[in-house]
């Protein structure tokens, strides 16, 4: 009896010890699947920003207006939505579309 509560125990913690392995070795197979399909990030392009990054590049893309605020309020709306901030001072709207083309009511561009 004793032998087979030992036996039982033996197992059991062998099956502890790989759950960590078979958990590992899914993550990776999927995370290779993603890299190999992915290419190269344009570091301006749609999706490239988290939301935190929209601060400072927003602070980067108003620092030469000398209508900061509102240059700052549109700027960061747009980039939560659009995830991405174009080049530059001024203009390059075309790298990310979203920024480039989300208009006022008006019909005039909302993000600057």
């Amino acid at each position: 009896m004793a032998n087979k509560l030992i036996a039982l125990f033996l197992v059991a913690l062998i099956a502890i010890s790989l759950l960590p392995a078979w958990a590992l070795g899914s993550q990776q197979g999927q995370g290779q699947h993603h890299r190999r399909s992915s290419k190269k990030k344009n570091p301006y392009g749609p999706g490239s920003l988290k939301s935190f990054q929209c601060p400072s590049q927003c602070s980067r893309r108003c620092s030469k207006t000398q209508y900061h605020k509102p240059c700052m309020f549109f700027c960061q709306k747009c980039c939560r939505k659009c995830l991405c901030v174009p080049p530059g001072y001024y203009a390059n709207k075309g790298v990310c579309p979203c920024y480039n083309n989300w208009k006022t009511k008006e019909g005039g561009p909302k993000c600057p």
